[in-house]
């Protein structure tokens, strides 16, 4: 660990902090022109949410992002947002933010560190390499101090590594644990290498649900980099809102994010688009990562059956074993996705509460919850489709 003097500041927008300072933290590992382990710490990314006006001023999300310097450089920062509501953030404290203010107290707004309406595990503290123990304690310290000097209710690091959350727990966090479905690559050559990993009867249901959805009528395109156009935008928008009015009232991304994404993003992205007489129909949004494809979005303006698990996970699997990664994150929630070989896996948060007796109120809730999450995913596990030989292996 370096002992060196270290300056923690605030800033209400990336435009303060140049892109090389910010990725040599976000991704180090991309340094070589290859892929950051996940695009969504990354300067572009977060500079699409802040330039399209999905995050700043009354979205609820305000950025004050956490740049800490040492040594005459930036050695850690971190994406942290004031937030004036729980929504978009998929590890859920409505309940906390209830107890908290019926006893008297105001919950909002408070701290978020974190990448906004992205329920996809990555780094939080973000560190320059030589740096790691003193920049996430910085970058800790920083956050709480913060909260502390203007009387906010807490502090939220959410969807961070399994290594983040050790360490924060170290430095006096509450860790949480919640679960995702995941899909993981066991070096399979191809689609039907999957397959046959898994018991007859799985089987047979996903070749069915296949030959049903590409008997829509028309095809289904993946596209990436210098593939993708405005029209796909113009149709996926289209497709985003009418999910995002169902599920959220109001879609959290705003039009021009997905200009800011043609731009910046093509080559982070691929749009898996159905496509019925040359007319947009359907449409599945990933993020592509160095290790993981990130499926985000699904939308449609015409129903036909089983295309949304076609494009949604049958796609992103064949994509992912095309490009040799190591799995798939399919996003927040869906018990469905476990008969499609999604399997059920922790993910982790950190949280600082202020007031004494509602932290420990905390703490013991997420020692039960804890135990109760390692029982359900134990359960859910055993309800695979993998055949019993290949999940005995697994395990």
């Amino acid at each position: 660990m370096r002992d060196t003097a270290v300056e923690v500041t605030m800033l209400n927008s990336l435009s303060a902090i140049g892109e090389e300072d910010w990725d040599a933290c976000a991704a180090p590992e991309a340094a070589d022109g290859g892929r950051p382990m996940d695009p969504f710490t990354t300067y572009r990314f977060l500079k699409a949410l802040e330039d399209s006006r999905s995050v700043g001023v009354g979205t609820g999300w305000e950025p004050h992002y956490l740049v800490a310097r040492a040594d005459d450089q930036v050695i850690a920062v971190a994406p942290l947002y004031a937030k004036g509501h729980s929504q978009g953030e998929y590890i859920f404290d409505h309940n906390w933010a209830h107890a908290y203010e019926r006893a008297g107290g105001r919950y909002y707004p408070k701290l978020q560190m974190a990448v906004p309406f992205t329920p996809a595990t990555g780094r939080r503290f973000l560190v320059r390499p030589g740096y790691e123990a003193t920049g996430q304690a910085a970058l800790v310290q920083g956050a709480v101090q913060i909260a502390s000097d203007n009387g906010l209710s807490s502090v939220h690091v959410t969807f961070c590594t399994e290594d983040e959350a050790l360490a924060g727990e170290e430095m006096g966090l509450m860790r949480r644990t919640t679960q995702q479905y995941h899909w993981e690559n066991r070096e399979f050559d191809d689609f039907d290498a999957f397959l046959a990993a898994l018991s007859s009867r799985k089987r047979k249901t996903i070749r069915k649900e296949r030959r049903t959805a590409q008997d829509f009528g028309g095809d289904i395109l993946q596209l990436t980099g210098a593939d993708l156009k405005p029209e796909h935008w113009d149709a996926f928008w289209v497709f985003y809102q009418d999910t995002g009015a169902r599920k959220w009232g109001t879609p959290y991304l705003t039009r021009k994010f997905f200009d800011v994404a043609q731009e910046t993003l093509q080559d982070d992205i691929l749009l898996v688009l159905a496509e019925r007489e040359g007319r947009p129909v359907a449409g599945a949004l990933n993020f592509i990562g160095r290790e993981t494809l990130f499926g985000r979005y699904w939308g449609a303006i015409e129903h036909h059956p089983c295309l949304h698990f076609e494009a949604c996970y049958y796609q992103a699997i064949d994509f992912a074993i095309s490009q040799d990664m190591l799995r798939v994150e399919a996003g927040a929630q869906g018990d469905h996705k476990l008969a499609r070989g999604y399997l059920p896996v922790q993910t982790h948060s950190l949280h600082w509460i202020g007031e004494p007796r509602f932290r420990d109120a905390i703490a013991q809730y997420l020692d039960a919850e804890r135990a109760a999450v390692d029982e359900e995913i134990e359960v859910l596990t055993t309800y695979g489709p993998f055949r019993r030989d290949v999940q005995e292996e697994q395990e």
